[in-house]
């Protein structure tokens, strides 16, 4: 989603909505990140309109830059910087999360969105790891690739699922961060509003 960000000397400049996935903080006492702390390194770097939502690290803003790499890079430095912590930061556009959405391989009637996770990653998914991962041993569990992503879905339980601890960075081989499906539509409907 792009929108006007100004006018300057007759020029309109545009700004990109992106969405900001943080992994690992304010989780069991390890890399505490107040939310406010959050919003204000955003804008720190330049982020406008920041919102953040729960308390694990998710945040829709607008930009002027047009590379997600550069800020996730520009935020994993402020909070290296500011609070001495190295957390991995995914930006995505907001036109990415709608097509993560509108992508997801999975019906979803009946699912409970708490127990489907999407797995975002920095890079193409690895078809190689997720083909040797034998899903017929994780069942009822099942997941599916998408392109910078990987959805699972965990009836019983994500937190016991052997499946779960997979879709790990270690086990995908590059970094990757997961929100379940009701924070994912959450995060679209911030960065739409």
């Amino acid at each position: 989603m792009s929108v006007p960000a100004a006018t300057v000397a007759g020029v309109t400049t545009t700004s990109t909505r992106y969405v900001a996935l943080l992994r690992g903080i304010n989780v069991g006492g390890r890399a505490r990140v107040p939310m406010q702390t959050l919003r204000e390194l955003l804008a720190a770097i330049g982020g406008t309109g920041v919102r953040t939502h729960l308390q694990s690290g998710n945040a829709v803003f607008t930009h002027e830059d047009t590379d997600p790499q550069r800020l996730a890079d520009a935020l994993q430095q402020a909070l290296a910087d500011e609070l001495g912590l190295t957390v991995t930061c995914m930006v995505r556009t907001a036109e990415d999360l709608r097509r993560v959405v509108a992508a997801n391989p999975f019906d979803m009637t009946g699912i409970n969105g708490s127990r489907f996770l999407v797995v975002f990653l920095a890079g193409p998914v690895p078809l190689d790891r997720l083909a040797a991962i034998e899903q017929a041993d994780h069942a009822p569990d099942e997941l599916r690739a998408g392109e910078r992503e990987v959805y699972a879905h965990f009836p019983d339980s994500i937190r016991d699922s052997k499946l779960a601890a997979r879709l790990t960075d270690r086990g995908l081989g590059l970094p990757a961060t997961g929100r379940n499906w009701n924070t994912v539509t959450r995060l679209l409907e911030l960065a739409d509003a």
